[in-house]
């Protein structure tokens, strides 16, 4: 439902789920698709203009791409990536080629493998280029501007294990080049998820989080 509120407009929306609602889905049954050593998934998304095409990505075994809806999948973070733990996966609403990624999962386990920034593709999950925010930690969400694929908001958890203040909100407008913090509560309390409006992408809810993992406890 999160994809339909994202790309559809109000009345829209109401004509297609009256739709969904009424169709018997009794005969249909979930599957596992794979793939089978990606570990725990911990973020998944697509993109309406590819609809065969889905980006995954787990705990520690990086970000994955099927353009076959799920028949087979392909690892595109290796040889990229500082890190395997991904967090958020958004692909741009008006190109399907412009993809941010944000690492350390947002699971804070007995567990965890550190971020290390914000990852971009401009092809499609060909290449990639490391766009800062490295020291911002586990990232709980990515969301892209629909009407501008260079302005990204970012929920930062900050780093699991202490105290640090890259915890907040960040925001680029011009595609990952620079950052600046729009919301910081306390060098303590992250943020592990943010929405934009739909029709309004000035108007920004984001989530907070008082989060860190020691040795002894998870707090």
């Amino acid at each position: 439902m999160k994809t339909l509120f994202r790309y559809l407009t109000s009345v829209s929306f109401i004509l297609l789920t009256t739709t969904l609602l009424s169709q018997d889905f009794s005969a249909l049954e979930y599957r596992t698709i794979g793939p089978q050593r990606g570990g725990r998934v911990t973020t998944v998304t697509g993109t309406p203009m590819l609809p065969g095409t889905f980006y995954l990505g787990a705990s520690g075994a990086g970000v994955w791409k099927t353009d076959d809806y799920g028949t087979t999948w392909n690892n595109i973070s290796d040889g990229f990536f500082d890190t395997p733990s991904i967090g958020a996966i958004e692909v741009a609403l008006n190109d399907p080629n412009i993809v941010y990624v944000g690492t350390g999962s947002d699971g804070l386990r007995s567990n965890i493998i550190s971020g290390k920034g914000m990852y971009k593709s401009i092809d499609g999950g060909k290449t990639w280029s490391h766009i800062g925010l490295e020291n911002a930690g586990q990232i709980g969400a990515v969301e892209i501007d629909p009407t501008n694929s260079n302005v990204v908001w970012v929920a930062a958890i900050g780093n699991a294990f202490k105290a640090n203040e890259e915890r907040g909100i960040y925001k680029t407008v011009d595609g990952g080049t620079t950052w600046t913090k729009m919301l910081h509560i306390s060098n303590t309390t992250g943020f592990a998820d943010l929405e934009l409006l739909p029709g309004n992408p000035n108007v920004v809810y984001a989530a907070a989080w008082k989060a860190q993992r020691t040795p002894w406890t998870i707090i």
